[in-house]
C-alpha cells in the first residue's frame, strides 16, 4: 500500500482530508474511493485508512487501523556529515535514512566547498527535512530522523555527547569492522569529513574529546560513500542485515 507521511495526530475512526502533495501522488496512482493508504505521522507506528471520495483537489480519508510495527535499529547512529558539494547531502541523507540512521548532523568544516548560513542554511534545512519523510515513506520506517542544525565543527565537537563518536580516517590503524566485531551493538556517532577530509586540526581536536579513529579499509572513498559505507558494516556486524 502507498505510504505518507502527515504531521498532525492520528486515531481510529477520524476522518481527515490529505494535503495538497498526498492528494497530487494519490492522483498519480490512480487511486479510487475504497482504496487503502498507509499513514504515519513520525512519532512511530502506523495507521491504514480507506480513501472516502477522490476528487479532483481533495481527497479525505478515514483511519480504520492501527499498526504498530516498527523497523528502526535496535541502536541508534547519528551521521555526522560535514557538508558536501552541490546536490550530494540530498543523496546521503536520503540513504542514510534507508540504511536506518536515527540522527544526521550537518557539519561545516574548514574544507567544505559549500557554505550555509543564515536563512540560506534555514532553507536547506527544510529541504532535507523532506528528503527525510520521502525516504521514510519509501523504506518503510515510522519515525523520522532528527535533523539537527548546520553546526560549525569546531563548535559540535566540544558539545558533551552521550554517544560514542568515531571518526572515519584512512590513516587509522583499525577498521571499523574490527571494532564492531569487538564490541556490542551500542548508541555511536560516525563524523565523516568533507570531499577533501578534516584538517588535520581538526581531526586531533576530535581525538582530543574522544573520538576513535577507525578506517574503511585500504581504498579511500568518497564523502558520500564513507558514511554509508559504515552505517551498512555496522549494521551487518550486529545483525540488523
Amino acid at each position: 500500500m502507498p505510504r505518507f507521511y502527515l504531521p498532525e495526530t492520528l486515531h481510529i475512526g477520524a476522518v481527515i482530508s490529505l494535503p495538497e502533495a498526498v492528494v497530487h501522488h494519490c492522483q498519480v496512482l490512480r487511486l479510487t474511493p475504497g482504496d487503502t493508504v498507509v499513514l504515519f505521522n513520525g512519532q512511530g507506528g502506523s495507521w491504514v485508512a480507506s480513501l472516502c471520495n477522490v476528487e479532483k483537489k481533495k481527497i479525505n480519508a478515514e483511519i480504520k487501523m492501527f499498526n504498530g510495527d516498527e523497523v528502526e535499529l535496535p541502536y541508534a547512529v547519528t551521521l555526522a556529515q560535514a557538508l558536501p558539494e552541490a546536490s550530494k547531502m540530498d543523496w546521503i541523507i536520503e540513504k542514510a535514512v534507508e540504511l536506518g540512521a536515527a540522527g544526521i548532523q550537518p557539519l561545516a568544516t574548514q574544507r567544505c566547498v559549500t557554505r550555509l548560513s543564515g536563512d540560506r542554511a534555514e532553507k536547506r534545512r527544510a529541504h532535507w527535512q523532506s528528503v527525510i519523510a520521502a525516504a521514510s515513506e519509501q523504506c518503510g520506517r515510522n519515525r523520522l530522523a532528527h535533523l539537527g542544525p548546520v553546526s560549525d565543527f569546531r563548535h559540535w565537537i566540544n558539545q558533551q555527547d552521550m554517544h560514542r563518536r568515531l571518526v572515519l580516517s584512512p590513516v587509522a590503524d583499525h577498521t571499523l569492522a574490527e571494532w564492531a566485531r569487538h564490541h556490542p551493538p551500542q548508541a555511536i556517532t560516525l563524523i565523516i569529513g568533507p570531499e577533501g577530509g578534516l584538517s588535520e586540526q581538526e581531526f586531533q581536536l576530535a581525538i582530543g574529546q574522544g573520538a576513535i579513529p577507525l578506517s574503511m579499509g585500504p581504498r579511500i572513498l568518497r564523502t558520500e560513500t564513507a558514511g554509508l559505507n559504515a552505517m551498512a558494516t555496522l549494521n551487518s556486524h550486529w545483525g540488523d542485515l
